[in-house]
């Protein structure tokens, strides 16, 4: 929906030792991981690392991955601080197709589908090359085609920090991102290489500004990437099968700007942030497309992309605490968003070519909203939100055998509302028992948009305005009953039951094809003995059961292009979208997880 979400590692000083654990659960999952971490008077590091795989409960989607994740920071002095990270993560991933709605009803887990010539009905497949360069095509499985991704990434960053004085900090942070993608994962496999780098520079104020307490912040930054991707056709060679190539993309991104933002604390009950940002935007790519028609020579086409875009986005909210128990809020922000640069050689029908027209995505929105608290047992919140985007960049399958694209859609809206609520019902009596549920109302819908639909020679225009945005659940509803035993023999122990239901929703600009609503239930039990408890509070124990009453699933859908009738000159009813490939991916059915840690 927009958001963002914020990742942090555990800190040294948190750990003081040593965590290992193991996870193991259904489809062959296993998850062995340990942590370290210390802090001392200069210094600070925490060292976790982690190997996980599963068989998966779909046809050939088996993983094996593992992860390092360091820190640490060092004290030069009481104004001086320097601190390092670094995160690698490399995994072995095979995938199946995604499917049609129909596929998906009649084989869900992909079952039998090892061979395309014996394959049980629903079985998804895709058209490779038999030379791998043009001519007479075959359909294979995900099984035979052995789909998969084979991914490397690396990031190191350090960031140094000096205060000047007790208000104000500087810091100044640099960071180097790889990532090495090898992904076989369709008829057109990608290869690439894409180097990315980011320094920030910043200073922070945290004091009085004409007598109100205040934060003050304001920095720039600077990012480049190198971006060097191969695509190719594929052989029926399994997951070594790359033909010939099909696309290159050579070149370079950059964005530099500046960003600032003031906190201050009008009253003490009132309190006022604003700020700004801007940000310089040069995509600066090259494609190669290569054709290889039958009995003639290949034929090579260059497509040149140099595009700019500056963008502005400036921020206010205000808080108001009139009581202890009540936080009100209102905010008005704008956001932006540059098209990929993979998206700029991938024409709306689904293969490589000139897309570059595309234009940066604006956004308006304000959102207003409530936090109370009774005291420790009862926290509600409610926001309610609107926002007004133009030139929206949405992506569309074309098709399993072809390439997602991405358009712009002049107009549309997004607004909702989200609301939340933590409560302890029974606090004397239960005092361990708590309910956590959070709702949100998703209405997304374009205002203006006018999609051309074309099947050989005829084409029409399509008027969008008023539909939902495909692929946006309009209501997602959680319930989270919990009990945990505050003190006794028992302390430590718990549990909850969990309900989790989400709307239907269109997958399509028509709004022809629903995925359906679906509601699922999951169970955990949990053991966290108290400190004090001799080497068995050392130890941490849980097992759970997601999908308790193993109901098939949509867990994941791409958003589907709507195709015309070339002879009614219509759109295509649903019966007819229900067998458009390239979107589907069924829920995991009900699988039984279990794990323990301990603590050195």
């Amino acid at each position: 929906l927009g958001g963002a979400v914020d990742f942090r590692t555990r800190r040294g000083r948190d750990l003081q030792g040593v965590e290992v654990g193991t996870d193991f659960g259904g489809d062959g999952y296993a998850n062995v991981y340990a942590t370290i971490g210390h802090a001392g008077s200069a210094y600070e590091y925490a060292l976790f690392g982690s190997i996980v795989g599963a068989d998966g409960a779909t046809g050939h989607t088996g993983y094996r991955t593992g992860t390092i994740n360091a820190y640490g920071t060092y004290a030069f002095g009481d104004r001086d601080r320097v601190a390092a990270k670094v995160i690698y993560n490399e995994g072995e991933f095979r995938l199946s197709t995604r499917l049609s709605y129909n596929q998906y009803l009649a084989n869900p887990y992909q079952q039998g589908c090892e061979v395309a010539t014996t394959a049980a009905a629903g079985c998804g497949t895709i058209a490779v090359l038999v030379n791998g360069v043009n001519g007479t095509r075959i359909a294979q499985t995900a099984t035979e085609g052995d789909l998969a991704r084979n991914d490397r990434r690396t990031i190191v960053g350090t960031r140094y920090e000096h205060d000047f004085g007790p208000d104000t900090t500087w810091r100044t942070q640099a960071t180097f991102d790889s990532r090495v993608v090898n992904q076989p994962t369709s008829a057109t496999p990608f290869k690439g290489t894409l180097d990315s780098y980011n320094i920030t520079s910043d200073l922070t104020y945290r004091g009085k500004v004409a007598g109100m307490d205040a934060t003050l912040f304001g920095g720039v930054f600077y990012n480049y990437l190198d971006n060097q991707s191969f695509s190719f056709n594929k052989t029926p060679a399994g997951r070594n099968g790359f033909g010939a190539l099909t696309q290159t993309v050579f070149g370079d991104i950059r964005n530099y700007g500046a960003r600032g933002r003031a906190e201050l604390t009008l009253t003490p009950g009132l309190q006022l942030i604003a700020g700004v940002g801007y940000e310089h935007s040069l995509i600066d790519v090259r494609q190669t497309a290569y054709a290889y028609p039958v009995g003639a020579s290949a034929t090579l086409s260059l497509i040149p992309a140099r595009r700019t875009f500056d963008n502005v986005a400036p921020e206010a909210a205000l808080f108001w605490q009139p009581v202890d128990q009540v936080r009100l809020h209102a905010r008005v922000g704008t956001g932006y968003g540059i098209p990929q640069a993979n998206s700029l050689f991938i024409t709306p029908a689904g293969v490589f070519g000139n897309n570059i027209a595309l234009k940066s995505q604006r956004n308006t929105g304000v959102d207003v909203g409530a936090e109370i608290g009774l005291g420790r047992n009862l926290k509600a919140e409610v926001t309610g939100y609107y926002e007004w985007f133009r030139n929206e960049l949405v992506s569309q399958s074309a098709g399993v055998n072809l390439l997602a694209y991405t358009s712009n859609v002049p107009r549309s809206i997004h607004r909702g509302v989200e609301l939340g609520l933590s409560w302890r019902p029974v606090p004397a009596i239960l005092p361990g028992v708590k309910l956590d549920a959070s709702y949100s109302y998703n209405d997304h819908y374009y205002t203006d948009f006018t999609e051309r639909l074309t099947s050989g020679a005829v084409s029409q225009l399509f008027d969008r305005r008023g539909n939902a945005i495909p692929g946006v659940i309009p209501t997602f509803v959680n319930g989270r009953l919990n009990y945990d035993q505050p003190g006794g023999s028992f302390a430590g122990l718990g549990g909850f039951v969990e309900v989790t239901y989400r709307d239907r929703y269109v997958i399509d600009n028509g709004n022809l094809l629903t995925i359906p609503a679906s509601t699922l239930v999951n169970l955990n039990i949990h053991y966290d003995p108290p400190k004090g408890a001799g080497w068995w509070s050392r130890l941490s124990l849980f097992a759970s059961v997601q999908n308790l009453f193993d109901r098939t699933y949509v867990g994941s859908a791409s958003v589907i292009a709507d195709t015309l009738n070339a002879g009614t000159g219509a759109q295509n009813p649903a019966a007819v979208l229900s067998n458009t490939t390239g979107s589907i991916y069924a829920g995991q059915p009900r699988t039984v997880y279990a794990g323990i840690r301990s603590r050195f």
